[in-house]
């Protein structure tokens, strides 16, 4: 039996000699290694914060204490000690364990989170919660220094003060988010972690901490180190200027160090910052090297992967656009491009290197970045925003107010534009349909292709419009159909019927034209007859003339979309029939009226309907 079976949670914990600590950890780390690149997941973050956890949970007692991570990619050793060592293994698998905390899955996970920089706002609900209803746990944010740049945050932070209701704040500074932190809060984090106050504030604490017995003196003393905290640290501050005590920076690989500093904070009466320095990807050599590329990988993912990465010739979603607006650029001194901490994901490097002057890194800022981008474009330039859809939720408000209204030719390049497998409901793409739909001056396209999505950009840029351009997650198709010459792309604002037929009309958009396709195949098989296949193409405007032709002439329409019904291309055709009066049935697959858990992407097609078998189906249904 292993150190870690023996443990079996973090009521195993106390007792531990210092050696036996170390071979947890080490033990930790293997299970979040061998689940994580079997399974994916997010590695070099929760390899980081592995001592963390520990001392943690060896001060921290979470059936009383409440612990909120941010975001959850550091939460993975916590989850092996809290009660899931058994279903680790199943670790973002259909019915297993979520990638990140879930209210539903545990009751130690105090907080569902997916998108970054809530905890703190949680933290102090919790904390007010618990002043009002007079109970005395303590309340603990464990925050990256990535989701600590985000505006939210800084709300946060501000309003703490105001409440009068102690948080334990724990910054875990990686130096990083996914790509290198970027911004004036950065720079100013890096100061903090190299002053030389660093070993007296330390020695401080150790010397007050000695010096206490059974609790006598101990306000006197806390509030000795309050002042002592306050006239070794730098005066610009900014965390003492938000009436918030910081201690650090500590090193956060240290389970004694932890242990120490965690202990002391319990016996503080006021908010707190702890600031804890971390590797990210400590103890696995390839996740230390390349800790962006094993930030968040994929299934069946090989250890020397980072190494190789280069070596793969399948062109993703992401590097088609990479490429298209790496070329756009060498020809128009104009185009910029915006991207909020996901350089990597959005396949930006080489347009980085580029074109160093026109590409800009906000940090995970999706509301500053779109109104920058706003400004970028009017004052004459043609900003590009890449940008998971997921996160461009958050800059609602900055689509319609910033870009829309006043009609500024800003691109959205909406990345992992539907269903994205195992990380599940937080970070699926299955909004941006329904939301974008409603604001005026908004164009929405999806390309079935490479030659239609450059087409897309291209024809944008000529344009100078609003728009919104989306695409899945995954590999791209160059041209479909694949076979003759290469595809010329059709008109701007049309629809593309790619196979004519009769009687019943399957319209596909964007990733849903090859099931359409093949579909069409199957039902041609089946009853000698071919179906018509159409790909929408352009969500908003619809084609109103191509979409008469098509319902005027077939007498059932089945639609396939890659995002929510409600409010969904099916709805808007549906609704345009009923506006004109046409008698012709219509039927829809798309992601249901629920939130679709993790699972392999094709299981998560299947559940929502996304299927030959349920297309034809809603043929024979109507």
């Amino acid at each position: 039996m292993s150190l870690l079976e023996s443990v079996g949670d973090f009521r195993g914990l106390y007792g531990l000699s210092e050696a036996e600590l170390q071979k947890l950890c080490a033990e930790l780390r293997k299970n979040i290694i061998d689940v994580t690149l079997e399974n994916g997941g997010h590695l070099s973050s929760s390899l980081g914060t592995v001592e963390l956890t520990v001392a943690l949970l060896r001060v921290f007692n979470p059936d009383a204490d409440k612990i909120i991570f941010d975001v959850g990619h550091q939460s993975y050793a916590y989850k092996l000690l809290t009660k899931r060592l058994d279903r680790f293994a199943t670790l973002r698998r259909k019915g297993g364990l979520a990638g990140f905390p879930r209210m539903d899955e545990s009751p130690y996970d105090f907080f569902t989170t997916g998108h970054s920089s809530t905890s703190i706002s949680a933290a102090m609900g919790y904390a007010k919660a618990r002043d009002l209803m007079g109970e005395g746990h303590e309340v603990v944010a464990v925050i990256g220094d990535g989701a600590l740049l985000n505006g939210v945050s800084f709300e946060a932070l501000n309003s703490l003060a105001s409440i009068k209701s102690k948080v334990i704040i724990i910054l875990n500074d990686n130096k990083m988010s996914i790509n290198p932190r970027v911004g004036g809060m950065a720079s100013h984090l890096a100061k903090l972690a190299v002053n030389p106050t660093y070993k007296k504030l330390k020695d401080y604490i150790k010397t007050q901490c000695t010096n206490m017995k059974n609790g006598e003196n101990i306000n006197s003393s806390l509030s000795k180190i309050k002042m002592k905290l306050k006239s070794l640290l730098l005066p610009t501050n900014v965390f003492e200027e938000l009436n918030i005590s910081y201690w650090g920076p500590f090193n956060g690989h240290n389970v004694a160090e932890m242990e120490e500093v965690f202990r002391l904070a319990r016996h503080y009466d006021e908010s707190l910052l702890i600031h804890v320095m971390t590797q990210k990807g400590k103890g696995c050599p390839q996740a230390e090297a390349f800790p962006s590329f094993f930030h968040g990988i994929g299934p069946k993912t090989k250890i020397d992967a980072a190494t190789q990465a280069a070596a793969g010739t399948a062109a993703s979603w992401s590097g088609e656009m990479a490429r298209v607006l790496c070329d756009m650029a060498r020809e128009d001194p104009r185009l910029a491009v915006c991207t909020a901490a996901m350089k990597d994901g959005t396949k930006l490097e080489n347009f980085a290197k580029a074109h160093p002057q026109r590409f800009f890194d906000t940090g995970i800022a999706e509301e500053h970045m779109l109104i920058y981008a706003a400004g970028l474009a009017a004052a004459g330039m043609r900003p590009v925003v890449c940008i998971y859809s997921t996160f461009l939720q958050r800059a609602a408000d900055q689509v319609m107010h910033d870009i829309c209204l006043p009609k500024l030719p800003v691109l959205l390049g909406i990345d992992r534009a539907g269903l994205v497998g195992e990380d599940g409901e937080t970070h699926h793409g299955i909004l941006d349909v329904a939301w974008l739909r409603s604001i005026p001056e908004m164009t929405i396209a999806a390309p079935r292709d490479a030659a239609d999505l450059e087409f897309f950009v291209r024809e944008w840029k000529k344009l100078a419009i609003p728009m919104a351009v989306r695409y899945p997650r995954g590999k791209s198709a160059k041209s479909i159909p694949a076979a003759g010459a290469e595809r010329v792309p059709a008109p701007w604002g049309k629809l593309e019927v790619i196979s004519r037929g009769a009687e019943i009309c399957l319209i596909g958009v964007g990733s849903t034209v090859e099931l359409m396709m093949k579909s069409a195949d199957e039902i041609e098989k089946m009853t000698g007859r071919r179906p018509t296949v159409a790909d929408l193409r352009f969500i908003k405007p619809l084609d109103r003339e191509g979409l008469d032709k098509l319902l005027t002439t077939h007498a059932v329409v089945v639609t396939a979309e890659e995002n929510t019904l409600a409010g969904g291309v099916g709805e808007a055709i549906s609704s345009y029939i009923n506006e004109k009066g046409y008698g012709v049935k219509i039927a829809s697959a798309g992601v249901p009226d629920h939130f679709i858990s993790h699972a392999a992407r094709a299981e998560q097609w299947e559940e929502c309907g996304l299927s030959v078998e349920n297309i034809l189906r809603l043929c024979v249904s109507q």
